[in-house]
């Protein structure tokens, strides 16, 4: 075994990087709890985020098409579980904890709004007076306190590994706020490679799929897409190869060797920049410069598919107009249980009197798209029941 290697501890599946995080070394909970072995702590906190209700609401929250637009379009859950498959696949091959990447990439979103970013820029203008919305510290409030499953305390009680890896994110006026997990916004410091991985996954996972989604939609085109250089040249290859493959196949195959193609570029990006600082362990991870990276070469080819999809994709107008749609929704909802919040359910009235505001953004920032809308048609439809 390397001497950058050591034992997996309990539930693990082999040697890990001395710089991975550790279960025996990682700060804990924030209350004590029994060991669950077999199970590391890592795992646990997986099992606990697929458990949690929120997890199960992602199936109906929109990743850029509206849940009733198309039964074959990405939701909120099959976007964090392709997330969490490639992070996955990244972490075995950097010996980093694949348990703990996989937590992280399954409750990244978990504090998403309905209806994807329009929901959430809404909710954040909604909430400009009362400390705003972000939606990743919005997934660490689910985690430490609105889920309510468990007799000992509310959330979910995650290590503070997971957690950290939660907030990728985060204003510095709320970072003051959150204490030791907030404490690297403000000094610059780094979180996990776990969580640097699940970073990145996110992104390879987002730009891809939605390329899927959008040519699926007829939103984009397969001419526009030649103009964006990581699409052009798979698409080239596949073509090359199979002369008479018809189109959905293409993007299928096409998406495939993308993805493929910006793993291989991060991993050995990242394989470098470990080489050049060298880490012994997971402190010198966190007081580095950022290692989970594509290369030099690849991020502008990045930058230029993300352009491509802002420009043609995120603004085409039927896109839009959905979005306005969406904040009408967001808008109205919050404005009518801020102006009278009897209307609001029994539970969360009742938190309006302790927390104010927050309280009002905690529910909706809970509903799925369609709880939504129809909680909007009850509180202004006369037909609605």
């Amino acid at each position: 075994m390397s001497s950058d290697l050591h034992a997996a501890p309990d539930g693990g599946l082999g040697a890990r990087a001395a710089y991975a995080a550790s279960v025996g070394a990682q700060r804990g909970r924030r209350i004590a709890e029994a060991p669950a072995l077999p199970r590391s702590e890592f795992q646990r906190d997986r099992d606990r985020i697929v458990h949690s209700t929120a997890f199960r609401r992602l199936e109906y929250k929109t990743q850029v098409f509206v849940n009733h637009e198309g039964d074959l379009f990405r939701t909120r859950l099959t976007h964090t579980i392709e997330v969490a498959q490639i992070a996955r696949s990244i972490a075995r091959r950097l010996a980093l904890d694949e348990d703990l990447v996989e937590a992280i990439a399954l409750a990244h979103d978990l504090g998403h709004t309905p209806f994807g970013h329009a929901g959430q820029d809404t909710l954040n203008e909604c909430m400009k007076d009362h400390g705003g919305f972000e939606h990743n510290l919005q997934s660490l409030r689910v985690v430490d306190e609105l889920e309510h499953r468990y007799a000992a305390f509310d959330g979910l009680n995650l290590c503070f590994d997971t957690r950290e890896g939660i907030l990728k994110h985060c204003a510095r006026e709320n970072a003051r706020a959150l204490g030791e997990i907030g404490e690297r916004f403000l000094t610059g410091g780094q979180p996990s490679l776990e969580a640097q991985v699940a970073n990145l996954a996110d992104e390879i996972a987002y730009n891809n799929h939605d390329v899927d989604d959008g040519l699926r939609a007829g939103l984009i085109t397969l001419l526009q897409l030649e103009e964006v250089d990581l699409f052009q040249v798979h698409a080239t290859q596949v073509r090359s190869a199979y002369p008479e493959i018809q189109d959905r196949r293409m993007i299928h195959e096409t998406v495939r060797r993308m993805i493929d193609e910006l793993v291989g570029d991060l991993l050995a990006e990242t394989r470098r920049r470990i080489a050049r600082l060298r880490p012994a362990a997971v402190a010198d991870v966190r007081a580095g410069p950022p290692l989970v990276a594509f290369s030099e070469a690849m991020r502008p080819r990045v930058a230029q598919l993300r352009r491509f999809l802002h420009a043609n994709l995120y603004r085409h107008y039927q896109v839009v107009r959905m979005s306005a749609k969406s904040a009408r929704v967001i808008s109205e909802l919050f404005a009518a249980f801020l102006a009278d919040e009897r209307l609001l359910p029994d539970e969360h009235r009742d938190r309006v009197g302790a927390i104010g505001p927050r309280a009002i953004s905690d529910y909706i920032a809970g509903m799925t798209d369609r709880y939504a809308i129809g909680e909007h048609r009850r509180l202004f439809a006369f037909d609605a029941p």
